[in-house]
Parts: structure tokens; C-alpha cells; sequence
């Protein structure tokens, strides 16, 4: 009997520790798979590891903490425009409450209720490390030419079938994305992101995001809705912020010339954007090219400049962290942020190009 009762306590450990199981599912039908699992409804449990030195001024300590620290979230999720994640600290928990408008952050220690609408400029946030959603946004835009399958690896109890992204674009400073998805439903379970220079197989992820528990029912509504407290402090999110911070450094002279193209990467349309911001790329590949008001360029500037690894020239002042590149250029009336998924070359080549159409005179 003792001898029963030890392998019933064994069980799931020896369930979740055996082999995973492989399927011949092609690369573009896992990606098809993927992408169509944003009707899966599920609650979770998930962490996020960044190894990512940002330097950033005081206004964007958060965004540096998301990629250079771990993050532990708990997840519900009913559907796109119906979710919750709580984050996770030692000192307290912060909600995050979606709903068909926007969403709501509320902080307990703080009493303050943050709501974001849904808008054109975001910073990253916690959510987006989630892996399911990351995968999704990740793979949305790849090629057939750039995926192959992996094989199978165990997470969170599912059998997670391998898929790897390689970006075609020679601006890119992204050299793979592992992307682990569950056999069953397509949700993706865990994804890496390896700089160029963690190329190796050995290396580890400049982010690996995933579900260390998984429980595929539904979750109730009442789960996830949100009532702001009366005694609240309500606040804007940082989206319209950024907005209107982009919108006034943008007029307060000459607009910046933004071309077709930057650095081999052919300009997107960003609905309800100011024509004085530009993205470039494409997936995991992209640019953004924005003018920033003085007060913020001021404190990235020194950051950067006290990184050992910053280069210095006439083009402005750049770094590379991880994946990640930014660079603070000289615009027209102030200055102007390059930042994304590509390398410090192809930064370099997009000041080059965004001076000569007119963004430096």
C-alpha cells in the first residue's frame, strides 16, 4: 500500500518528465496553427527572462526592468478584447484588465487605476511577454522561406512542437526566434529570442518567455472584469501620452523628412500616427524613427554615453543591447530617436539615409 501511495504522489511529476511527442506538422501549418489560436481560451501561469541592458532615461525605467529582470505573470483569457494578467511582485500584485475599449491597470499599493485606449503608439508592457501573445506577433508576419521546424520539448504538461523563425532581412539583429507551440490547440507555450551575438546553439535567449502551468478551460467573466474602485486615483495610460509627447516634439519646428525607406526597410502605415513618426520593417524586423521632446533625449543621452559600448560619431550617439538598438540623432529642431531589432550598422546607414533626405538640416 505504502509502495501504491508513492507512485500515485509521483504521478504528475512523472507525467510531465516523460518524452514529448513529435508530430510531422509542417513549419507554415504550425505557423497557420498559431496564428489561429486567438480564440483559445485558457489561465495560466507564466514567466519572462530578460538579459538586456537597457539604458534609458528615468521616463522608461519600466520598459528597461520588462527586458533585464523576470517577470511572473498570472493569466486569464477569454479572448482578444477579454483577458486579465496579474504581475507579480515581492511588494504586491498589478492587474491588467482588457475589455473592448482599452485597457484597465490597477495598482492596490497605489490605488490608482490607469486606463489605456487601444492607439497607434504603446510602449511594451508586461502582457505582451505573455507567450501566447508574443508568438502570435512574432510569427505574423514571417515568410515560409524563414520558419522550420524543431522538435518537441515538454511545457507545462503539453507536448510543445518547435517552430524557429530566421529573419530575412539583412538590418536585422534578431538571429532566430524558437517558437514552442502546443500540439493540440496551436497556443503558443514558450519563445526565445536570440541576439546575434547568442547565435549558438548553447547560448542563452536575449528573452525566453513561457508557461511553467497551463489549464485550458475557459475562464469565468467575473474572473476578469474590473470595477474601479471609488477612492481610486483614475489616470491616463502612457499610450495617449506618447502620443501627444511625439505630436508636440514633432510641431515645435520643421517637420522631420521621413523617407520611403531606411536602412533596406520599406516604411509601414500606422494608422492615426503622426507623419512625424516612422516604422520601418516588417515582424521581428522594424525601425521606429520619432522625434522626443528635449527633457527625455536628455537623460537617454547621457545614459548611453556613460555605456562602455557606445559609439560616438558624427551620425550621433548608438548602443546595442542584445537584439535591441537605439540611437539619438540630431533632427531638424531636436532631437530624434532610431530605435528596434536592428544593428548598430544598419542604424548607422539609417541616420546616413534620414540626414540626406533632409532629417538633419
Amino acid at each position: 500500500m505504502a509502495g501504491a501511495v508513492a507512485v500515485l504522489v509521483a504521478l504528475p511529476s512523472l507525467i510531465a518528465a516523460r518524452p514529448a511527442a513529435d508530430a510531422g506538422t509542417s513549419a507554415a501549418d504550425l505557423r497557420r496553427a498559431v496564428l489561429a489560436s486567438g480564440d483559445v481560451g485558457f489561465s495560466g501561469y507564466a514567466q519572462a527572462t530578460g538579459g538586456l541592458d537597457l539604458p534609458v532615461s528615468d521616463q522608461l525605467t519600466d520598459v528597461a526592468d520588462l527586458f533585464s529582470d523576470r517577470t511572473t505573470m498570472r493569466a486569464w483569457y477569454r479572448g482578444s478584447e477579454d483577458w486579465r494578467v496579474d504581475v507579480v511582485r515581492p511588494t504586491g500584485e498589478t492587474g491588467v484588465h482588457a475589455d473592448a475599449g482599452g485597457t484597465w491597470t490597477w495598482n492596490y499599493e497605489a490605488a490608482t487605476a490607469t486606463r489605456s485606449a487601444p492607439g497607434p503608439l504603446a510602449l511594451p508592457a508586461a502582457p505582451d511577454l505573455l507567450p501566447s501573445a508574443l508568438g502570435r506577433r512574432l510569427l505574423a508576419e514571417a515568410d515560409e522561406e524563414e520558419l522550420s521546424r524543431l522538435g518537441a520539448e515538454r511545457i507545462a504538461g503539453r507536448d510543445a512542437l518547435g517552430l524557429r523563425l530566421v529573419p530575412a532581412e539583412e538590418a536585422s539583429s534578431v538571429a532566430r526566434v524558437d517558437v514552442w507551440v502546443d500540439g493540440a490547440t496551436g497556443l503558443p507555450l514558450r519563445v526565445q529570442v536570440f541576439g546575434e551575438d547568442t547565435a549558438g546553439s548553447s547560448a542563452e535567449a536575449a528573452l525566453d518567455t513561457a508557461f511553467l502551468d497551463l489549464d485550458l478551460t475557459t475562464p469565468l467573466a467575473d474572473v476578469l472584469a474590473f470595477d474601479v474602485p471609488p477612492d481610486a486615483d483614475v489616470r491616463q495610460g502612457q499610450a495617449g501620452q506618447l502620443l501627444q509627447a511625439a505630436t508636440r516634439a514633432g510641431e515645435e519646428g520643421d517637420p522631420i523628412a521621413l523617407p520611403a525607406q531606411l536602412a533596406g526597410l520599406p516604411r509601414r502605415t500606422i494608422d492615426g500616427a503622426p507623419q512625424t513618426v516612422g516604422v520601418y520593417g516588417r515582424g521581428i524586423t522594424l525601425l521606429a524613427v520619432t522625434p522626443v521632446p528635449r527633457r527625455v533625449a536628455a537623460g537617454l543621452r547621457d545614459a548611453i554615453a556613460a555605456a562602455p559600448e557606445a559609439v560616438v560619431d558624427s551620425l550621433g550617439l548608438r548602443i546595442g543591447a542584445g537584439p535591441l538598438g537605439l540611437m539619438l540623432v540630431r533632427g531638424p529642431e531636436g532631437p530624434v530617436l532610431l530605435a528596434g531589432t536592428v544593428s548598430l550598422d544598419a542604424l548607422a546607414q539609417a541616420a546616413t539615409e534620414l540626414a540626406a533626405a533632409g532629417g538633419d538640416r
